[in-house]
């Protein structure tokens, strides 16, 4: 496969805010646009020299339906650069992303913002079906006897209890799995126990921890809301997190037999990301700086009850194409959903039967080095805003390249329907 490289000139994303049984701050549209701005204010070339906006988005506003284009508008991209909107669930982000990558291989584009938002403290409440029909008849009655009818037919209880549209669209509708019950599937099948969830979950708190206070997330540019309150890091990280603190808490996706709790599940975040991609030609125009390039992406299907192991379906063949073991690689980022899906996914790179069934291999592919992977943390401290997730894991994985020295990285992701997508990164 021929896989042009596409440059990554620079990105930036918001503070990560978690989510806290309110509407939050800032809408999607509110977090792209402000993530957006002081990224391209940096830049050697205006807004309307770009050739597209392209952002990932899993539950848009109503009013902010193709919010690609309503955020291009907002940059000062003007009315000729056009703004689109796209939607692969989880990995929303990276298929941005993706396409970027796809117009600038096809010659349609040479400079694309891309990235990725989600608000999901608005995720609406719905009316059920019964509610909804209710409101029909009222529309349709004619005299006060009629309307009158219609109202005693209103039964509260029954048609007014709101339908949680955020985890409706957390439930798989082929299998009818939750993406957690997934996760518990994963655990199952591979013998992962509560224990080992909490312990990777109380890593990932105390490696974000570690990177806020050492100034590793140098990609985030600060918030600033109506009322003059800053918000300048992510703000899901539990420094007091611990196994003892963890066990306290039950499982809530399987309360008799599961494992997986709130707290070794990612959070309910909102945030936005931003990578600038740009073509050889484009980097020589405007004289541009990269920081790496994407040198190869590949996606994957498989079992949406398994979907939890779309990072291992995806990584696997980039790795082969390039002739790769797990740890040739200096760094991994595989976003955490579940701490028991990133452990199911280490466990079946190591599970021989699996390897051969699954992904066509001899054998094993080997043991993924840990100090490797997510060295900073990852979403079960940081949050998951869906649609941004995709991208924030390439812009990290970038930053991590670089502040290392290393060479090459995967950044790799799970998708609910049943899917994964991985990106190969390489620093300049």
């Amino acid at each position: 496969m021929n896989f042009k490289p596409v440059y990554i000139v620079d990105g930036a994303r918001t503070p990560f805010l978690k989510a806290r049984n309110a509407p939050g701050p800032f809408s999607a549209g509110d977090l792209a646009t402000a993530a957006g701005r002081a990224l391209l204010a940096r830049q050697s070339f205006a807004p309307d020299q770009l050739d597209e906006v392209i952002l990932g988005c899993a539950s848009p506003g109503a009013d902010e339906v193709n919010i690609g284009r309503v955020v291009a508008l907002r940059l000062g991209c003007g009315h000729k650069v056009p703004g689109w909107t796209v939607m692969r669930n989880c990995a929303s982000g990276m298929q941005a992303l993706d396409s970027a990558i796809a117009n600038i291989h096809s010659g349609r584009s040479h400079l694309v913002l891309a990235g990725g938002v989600d608000a999901l403290s608005r995720a609406p409440l719905l009316y059920s079906d019964a509610m909804v029909l209710w409101f029909a008849q009222l529309a349709m009655a004619k005299t006060l006897g009629e309307k009158v009818r219609a109202f005693l037919r209103l039964k509260p209880a029954a048609l007014l209890t709101p339908v949680i549209g955020l985890l409706k669209g957390l439930t798989d509708p082929v299998v009818g799995l939750s993406m957690g019950q997934t996760a518990e599937n994963l655990a199952w099948r591979f013998g992962i126990d509560r224990q080992q969830m909490d312990a990777f979950s109380v890593r990932s708190h105390r490696r974000v921890a570690a990177a806020q206070d050492a100034g590793h997330f140098g990609e985030i540019v600060p918030l600033l809301d109506r009322d003059g309150k800053v918000y300048g890091a992510d703000d899901g990280v539990r420094r007091d997190s611990s196994l003892a603190g963890l066990a306290k808490l039950k499982p809530y996706f399987d309360p008799k037999y599961g494992n997986i709790t709130a707290g070794n599940s990612s959070q309910i975040t909102d945030g936005a990301a931003w990578l600038i991609l740009a073509s050889e030609e484009a980097v020589a125009r405007h004289g541009l700086q990269p920081l790496a390039r994407i040198s190869d992406a590949r996606w994957a299907g498989l079992d949406p009850a398994q979907m939890g192991l779309g990072p291992v379906h995806a990584a696997t063949p980039i790795l082969r194409r390039h002739g790769l073991g797990l740890n040739d690689l200096d760094a991994w980022e595989i976003n955490e959903a579940f701490a028991a899906q990133v452990l199911a996914c280490i466990a079946a790179w190591q599970d021989a039967d699996y390897c051969r069934s699954q992904l066509g291999l001899d054998g094993a592919l080997g043991t993924l080095d840990q100090d490797k992977l997510n060295v900073d943390g990852g979403a079960i401290a940081l949050g998951h805003p869906v649609g941004a997730s995709g991208t924030r894991i390439v812009l990290h994985l970038t930053h991590v390249l670089r502040r290392t020295g290393g060479r090459k990285g995967i950044a790799a992701i799970c998708i609910g329907g049943g899917q994964g997508g991985a990106m190969l990164v390489e620093a300049c």
